[in-house]
Order: structure tokens, then C-alpha cells, then sequence
């Protein structure tokens, strides 16, 4: 079909012109209007104003807005009416009927609101429930990671998994409406924490007295806790498929926080003298066997729960079901002898191995990103102590312009993960591909580690603020091997609630200056231990003019040796300056 037959001639040859114009400049933006230009040629439907072309692919509010403009230019050169914009004209509609019900029939009855009470299982109604297990006289709150976790069983959409994969969308989207509702309170940066406010406990409350609540938690209750349901167990069709020797195993949700208050916090540790000498607890060859760890909460969709439990059974992997600290995937070096390690000083029969798996599709991964939780999540994960860490990234199909509007934020993240965070990176195109590469490394695993000793540091010695200190001090002083701890140890040291050692927070503390990265904070944390030595060094430049000259240079002249990525620039020394030199 020719341009000149569309059913919105005009519309397409305006999009036809930016098209070519992006062609010849070789813009970013040729996909997009690529596929407004087609979609547009296709429809059959002929529309007066552009704004109703948002029905359409490819037609975003940008697009119809700039097409707007151009019909409004178009109309006055021509001495032609605008089109009237759709809302406005169905606002007119319905004010016109509105008046003549009002003159012809009786006057309605004013009704009242009525109080709210969101969807049963929908993502608002999950998030109060979930938020409403906090003591209602106590000033407690929840992360992100808490709550998903306490709301995801009283909720049928997966708050992590968008049902439509080329949409953002997930059940955690009603946090914003019950915010906007002040229903919900937010708190901190960049850790977001949440809590009911007195609406939302009233909402939590009514929710309880419906009888759908009633009806699926009555049940539940008159069971209890000792006729939990147990989950399903799973199906093996060839038992030729399946090398490893123990049945898959499902912890359930609370067992975390039982690990949380294993590890201390302890002292802060500023040099290696102060880190604690001990004996490891030796595990011979033959004496485990290697388990991988799968996060309940990695699904396909919510429709298909079990889908990588299963497939992974089907690649013979039986993996241990549990709700993960850190990470999507781990593997474990599991005791054939259950008491082995309690007799030694530690507790449970598990070994966290060097290996973690970070998995995102590309939408969250795009969301993540948006909304800070992948720094977040990078952060923890450095301070798990972990040395192997693969992060893995299913590039899904997405809608094209969606994606085109974050695909250089994307890069960049690969990249800084890649270069900065020294991760290795590992792309497939679905979750049949990542499953058979998790498959691939569990054999590889098991290969490797069942075959060697292992040493396990007591949990004893072990403290939120000497662990990352004493891995690294480890790995510097005896390479060749490696030191392991017990996976309650390493649950409760990766509790993000917890582990935020003093180190930690003068970096996080630095990083929230724009254009001081990662890698420019360790570099001046390194050069003043803590908080307290880089203000003291501020404070020593003196008070009057050539003082305040020193402060808005001392860092850049101090860190005068660094090149490349981590070299700090004056620009950058004086916004350092203002915030902890008062400069």
C-alpha cells in the first residue's frame, strides 16, 4: 500500500520525515520510528487528533505530543480548526449529558465514599497484610526484601516477575498507591524502609474482617502450625538424571531470621593485628557433597512457580529450596556426618562455597536500575565476602521502544559490573539457557570442590566487622587455599540489616556526593580509616582564607597519585569539601 492511501496520510508522512532524518543522522531513534511508521501505515482506522494514537505500537507520549505540535503548525499556515484533543471532547460529552439528566430527571442522591478496602490478593492488599505482622506500637519498619517476602503469600501476582514480560509491571507497583493514599509511609535513602500509617493499620484492620480474609486464613489456623502443608514433592521421571544423592529440601521463610544473631558485630577492626589468629576446622575429601541453593522466590512466572525447580531436576540437579540472604543461586558443601561441624565449635551441617549467582532478567534489571536497587544489591554482594560472582542476565524479548529508552543505562551498568566490580558477566537469551548453564556449573562445582579439603574458619572468631578484613587478609597471606564458613554464619553476616560495619557506612556516606564512585571512596577511605580521621583532617586545615583554600584542596592534592578512573578532580575535591570541610 502506498503512503498516500494510509488511512492518516498526514500523520505517516510527518513520521516518515523524522524516520529518514534519524537514518541519515544515525540516531538511536530509527527502531522507534521504524515501528510508528508501520504500525501507523497498517491501521485502517483514520484518527483526528494524534493524541489517539497512543492505541497504537511504537506511538509513546512523546511522540503523539511532537506530532501534536506539528498539526497545530500545520493548521494555522492552512487556516484549518484544530482537532479537538479527545479528552477534552469527552469531557464535553459527558458535562452535556450530565445536564440534560439533570433537567429532565430527578436529583441523584449524593453518596458517600466508601471506605477502602483494596482487591482481594492484589498487590495492595498483600502489602498492608504483609506490613501489619509489625507490632502496631512500636516504631518498626520493613525493607523492600522484608516486605515482598512477608506479602508474596497473600498476593497471586509475583512482586518481582512481570506477568507481561514486555511490561515494567509487578504487584509491587501498588506501593505507590498506597503511598499516594498515605496508607503507607516511606523512610530512608538509599535503603527504603516501609510502615503502616494509622489509615493503613484502619485499612489492615477492615481487610481482616471481610469474610474472604476470614475464609482463607480460618482454615489455616484451626490446621495449625503442626499440619503446615508440606510442599509437593517432585516427580523424577529417569533416575539415570540425577548424580547427587539427597532429596531436594524446602526451608521455610522465618529460617533466616533465626541465622541473623549468630554473628556479632564486634569491635571495628582498622588494622590486620587486630584480626583473630585461629585453627580451621578441616573437611577431608569425601566427608560432603556439593548442593546448589536455589532462592524460592526465582519463578518464571506466577502461573509456573516450580518451572526451575523442576527443569533443574530434569538437567539432574536436585537443588535445596530456600529464601537466600544474598544472591538468587549458591552452592554449599553439605556433611555426610550432620554433627561434624558442631563437634568442632559450629553450628549446622552446611559450607557456603566461593561461588554466588546474581540472576536479572533485563526488565528488572532496567527497574533495578531505576530505582537504585542495583547498587543496592552489588553492594551487598561485595560485602558477602563471596570471590566468585557471576551475574547473569536473561535478555528477554522486549517492546523495543521501552527498551531503547534505557539500553545505553544498561551498558554502562554491564559494564561498571564487569570492570569495576570485576564480576564475570554471563548473557542467555531465556531461562531454559540459564538453567542449563546453572546444570553445567553444579557439575563443575561438584567436580572441583568434592575432590579437595576444605577449611572452615570457626564461627566463634567471626564478627560483622572482621570478616571482610580477615577474607581478604587470608587470601593475601595463604592463596592457595581457601577459608569457608558455615552457611548460618554467612546468612547472618549477609543480613543487610546488620553487617553495616563502620567502613561500610563511610563509604556508602562518601558515595551519595555526585561523581564519587565506588572506586574513588575506597580509594579515600583508604587514606582516612573513618568518618571521624576525614573530618579531623578538615578540621586541621585551619579557619581563615588559606585554610579554607587547604580544605577545598585536600583531597585532590592528598590523592594527588591516582590516574585514570579513580583520579579525583578539583571540581570534585571542592563538593567534597563543602559536604565534610564546611569549606
Amino acid at each position: 500500500m502506498e503512503d498516500s492511501e494510509c488511512a492518516n496520510a498526514q500523520f505517516l508522512a510527518w513520521v516518515k520525515e523524522w524516520l529518514d532524518v534519524a537514518r541519515e543522522r544515525n540516531s538511536k531513534g530509527v527502531t522507534a520510528y521504524r515501528n510508528a511508521y508501520e504500525s501507523l501505515k497498517a491501521c485502517p482506522i483514520a484518527f483526528e487528533h494524534p493524541a489517539s494514537l497512543q492505541q497504537l505500537k511504537g506511538f509513546g507520549p512523546k511522540l503523539c505530543e511532537r506530532l501534536e505540535d506539528k498539526l497545530k503548525q500545520h493548521c494555522q499556515q492552512n487556516g484549518l480548526p484544530m482537532p479537538e484533543h479527545p479528552q477534552v471532547r469527552k469531557a464535553n460529552e459527558r458535562a452535556q449529558q450530565e445536564e440534560g439528566d439533570a433537567e429532565t430527571g430527578p436529583k441523584k442522591k449524593t453518596r458517600q465514599p466508601k471506605a477502602y478496602v483494596p482487591a482481594f490478593r492484589s498487590g495492595a492488599y498483600a502489602l498492608i497484610l504483609g506490613l501489619s505482622h509489625l507490632p502496631e506500637d512500636v516504631s518498626s519498619s520493613l525493607t523492600k526484601t522484608e516486605l515482598i517476602e512477608a506479602a508474596q503469600p497473600h498476593c497471586d501476582a509475583s512482586f518481582t516477575t512481570p506477568v507481561d514480560t514486555t511490561k515494567f509491571y509487578t504487584a509491587w507497583n501498588s506501593m505507590k498507591t498506597l503511598v499516594q493514599k498515605e496508607l503507607v509511609y516511606e523512610r530512608g535513602r538509599p535503603l527504603r524502609r516501609y510502615a503502616l500509617t494509622d489509615e493503613g493499620w484502619a485499612v489492615a484492620k477492615r481487610i481482616r474482617e471481610t469474610a474472604q480474609w476470614r475464609d482463607e486464613n480460618m482454615s489455616s489456623v484451626q490446621q495449625g502450625p503442626s499440619q503446615r502443608p508440606q510442599p509437593p514433592s517432585i516427580p523424577v521421571e529417569d533416575e539415570d538424571l540425577m548424580p547427587i544423592a539427597n532429596e531436594a529440601v524446602t526451608t521455610t521463610a522465618d529460617e533466616p531470621l533465626f541465622y541473623r544473631n549468630i554473628v556479632s558485630d564486634g569491635p571495628v577492626v582498622l588494622e590486620d593485628e587486630d584480626l583473630p589468629t585461629f585453627t580451621p576446622i578441616i573437611l577431608p575429601p569425601g566427608s560432603f557433597t556439593v548442593h546448589l541453593l536455589l532462592d524460592v522466590r526465582e519463578v518464571r512466572a506466577k502461573t509456573d512457580r516450580d518451572y526451575m525447580q523442576e527443569e533443574l531436576v530434569k538437567q539432574g540437579v536436585k537443588p535445596i529450596m530456600r529464601s537466600l540472604e544474598v544472591g538468587d543461586v549458591q552452592w554449599i558443601a553439605k556433611c555426610h556426618d550432620a554433627a561434624l561441624l558442631s563437634r568442632h565449635g559450629a553450628e549446622g551441617d552446611e559450607i557456603v562455597l566461593d561461588w554466588i549467582v546474581e540472576r536479572k532478567r533485563l526488565d528488572d534489571l532496567i527497574g533495578s536500575i531505576k530505582d537504585g536497587r542495583f547498587h543496592e544489591q552489588k553492594f551487598r554482594l561485595n560485602r558477602a565476602g563471596v570471590k566468585k560472582v557471576v551475574y547473569l542476565i536473561e535478555e528477554i524479548s522486549m517492546d523495543s521502544a521501552a527498551y531503547q529508552r534505557y539500553e545505553e543505562a544498561v551498558q554502562s551498568a554491564i559494564a561498571s559490573t564487569q570492570v569495576v566490580n570485576g564480576y564475570f558477566v554471563k548473557r542467555t537469551q531465556k531461562i531454559d539457557d540459564t538453567i542449563k548453564y546453572l546444570a553445567k556449573l553444579t557439575a563443575m562445582l561438584k567436580r572441583t570442590y568434592e575432590q579437595k579439603q576444605l577449611h572452615v574458619i570457626p564461627t566463634k572468631v567471626i564478627t560483622a566487622q572482621n570478616y571482610p578484613r580477615l577474607i581478604q587478609h587470608l587470601c593475601e597471606k595463604q592463596p592457595p587455599v581457601g577459608y569457608y564458613v558455615t552457611y548460618p554464619a554467612f546468612a547472618s553476616l549477609a543480613s543487610k540489616s546488620e553487617t553495616m560495619t563502620l567502613r561500610d557506612m563511610f563509604l556508602k556516606m562518601l558515595m551519595t556526593t555526585k561523581g564519587l564512585t565506588g572506586e574513588r571512596a575506597l580509594e579515600i577511605q583508604r587514606r582516612w580509616k573513618t568518618p571521624y580521621d576525614f573530618v579531623k583532617a578538615f578540621h586541621a586545615c585551619g579557619s581563615d582564607e588559606q585554610g579554607k583554600k587547604r580544605k577545598r584542596e585536600l583531597v585532590c592534592s592528598e590523592l594527588s597519585h591516582l590516574i585514570g578512573r579513580k583520579k579525583i578532580s578539583r571540581p570534585l575535591s571542592y563538593k567534597i569539601a563543602e559536604v565534610w570541610g564546611d569549606a
